[in-house]
């Protein structure tokens, strides 16, 4: 069950109608990001949003710059960074997850754009196979929640 798997479909904090999302999407672990990239697509398809942009940079640590720079154009209700980082043999997997993490945080409290982050980290590509559905759609439902609630405050 996603994390708003006890919503109904007839939530109001879901409804997508008239937002604009932004995604920007990691090359690095395509195969990975493209099936992140479609569940997210689907199911913000299903929440009523229309308008959605795709952004691509080499990896998750270009993320930051990317979503800080649509955030700022101010052209999105919400935006989406969709990735994943598999671990290696080196400590460079904690560096990339981390600094990833705390550069779209650090963009989402300096902009006031919410950033759902389906950028997975995980220890090999079976962790990530059996998470690229859930979590495609957890983000579109981060995304269209987010959105919702900052136009409501």
């Amino acid at each position: 069950m996603g994390i708003h798997g006890s919503y109904s479909s007839d939530d109001p904090a879901l409804k997508g109608d008239g937002l604009r999302i932004g995604i920007v999407i990691s090359r690095f672990n395509e195969t990975i990001c493209e099936g992140l990239y479609d569940a997210c697509t689907r199911e913000l398809a299903k929440l009523g949003v229309a308008h959605i942009d795709r952004y691509t940079v080499p990896g998750a640590l270009e993320h930051p710059l990317a979503l800080q720079k649509l955030a700022q154009s101010n052209r999105y209700d919400a935006l989406v960074a969709i990735g994943c980082v598999i671990r290696g043999d080196t400590y460079h997997f904690e560096i990339v997850c981390n600094e990833s993490a705390r550069g779209i945080t650090d963009v989402q409290l300096e902009t006031g754009v919410p950033v759902a982050n389906v950028i997975l980290t995980v220890e090999n590509e079976e962790q990530a196979d059996v998470r690229i559905t859930e979590k495609g759609s957890d983000g579109a439902r981060v995304a269209v929640e987010m959105a919702n609630l900052l136009k409501s405050i």
